[in-house]
């Protein structure tokens, strides 16, 4: 009876081995085949609550197009995202026209593979708080009206919260050291320069115009207290940016299939429309890393990119 019992367990046995060697073995031989995951990310150019709410939606859309699971993981600040990018914890990121050239220059093979329709012509908001006596400027050579006040960017790498300013500021003759009342700070995001400039705190600043004009929209900038004063010229902004590395995991192909599930983003669906209203665009477009060339320029020659 032992020797039965012992018979039909070492059967069972083998029985058990075959099966796990039959479902196991391929994933084994192929990696291709094992369970992957596209990993994204984002500048944290606003609040974290709507940033956690756009990419929480944008990554269920693209999780069923791309027929692979898709996460968002959020980082601390600008420079965390560039150098998650670099170490390959991101796969792909909405950078700002700075942080895009510099995450591209120090991963060779790295695309820009689209932006929305405004960022070919994205603009920067400089306001300033009411009672400051700061008014309304005319030209790039007014500029110099805020010679004297306190001033605040947004975070330090922003294209259009410090870049891009900083770039028209010189133009016009403005020095970061000296001819402002104090430092000129860095609000970390355009927010918060909102925030900062309608308590007061600063007499004026500057921050992505698309951000302003949602915040109006939404009936949270206090129209009493704040005002944009002057409007830049038109820049090359936002955009996504992939890591090579997902062909060798997805295959040579998967960022033309990234980048076809982001044009195809209609707004007559309604899932969709909420997901690029919460981008502040009408559609997604192709882009390349050429359109970049003047944002790396001015970020050498303001000492942003070495």
């Amino acid at each position: 009876m032992k020797k039965i019992l012992l018979s039909g367990l070492l059967f069972l046995s083998v029985l058990s081995l075959s099966a796990c060697s039959s479902t196991t073995a391929p994933e084994a031989a192929n990696p291709a085949v094992q369970s992957k995951t596209f990993t994204t990310g984002a500048i944290p150019d606003q609040d974290p609550e709507k940033l956690q709410r756009l990419y929480s939606k944008l990554s269920k859309y693209l999780e069923a197009e791309l027929k692979v699971p898709v996460v968002y993981k959020p980082v601390t600040d600008y420079t965390a995202a560039v150098t998650a990018f670099k170490v390959g914890d991101l796969d792909m990121v909405w950078f700002g026209g700075l942080t895009g050239v510099q995450a591209r220059l120090q991963v060779p093979g790295a695309e820009a593979i689209a932006q929305r329709d405004i960022d070919s012509q994205f603009h920067s908001v400089f306001i300033a708080n009411k009672k400051s006596g700061i008014q309304p400027i005319q030209d790039l050579k007014g500029l110099t009206a805020l010679k004297g006040h306190s001033f605040t960017f947004g975070s330090e790498s922003s294209t259009s919260g410090r870049l891009m300013p900083q770039y028209f500021l010189q133009q016009a003759g403005v020095k970061l050291e000296g001819d402002f009342k104090g430092q000129a700070g860095f609000s970390k995001n355009h927010d918060a320069t909102i925030e900062l400039v309608t308590a007061g705190t600063y007499d004026a600043g500057v921050l992505n115009e698309q951000v302003w004009q949602k915040r109006l929209k939404e009936g949270k900038v206090d129209l009493n207290k704040v005002e944009v004063i002057w409007r830049s010229p038109a820049f090359f902004d936002y955009h996504w940016v992939m890591n090579p590395s997902v062909k060798e995991r997805f295959g040579a192909d998967f960022p033309q299939k990234v980048q076809a599930a982001l044009m195809k983003l209609d707004p007559k669906v309604p899932e969709q429309k909420e997901i690029l209203e919460l981008f502040g665009a009408a559609k997604f477009v192709p882009t390349k890393n050429e359109n970049y060339a003047t944002i790396e320029k001015v970020g050498r020659e303001i000492g942003k990119i070495k």
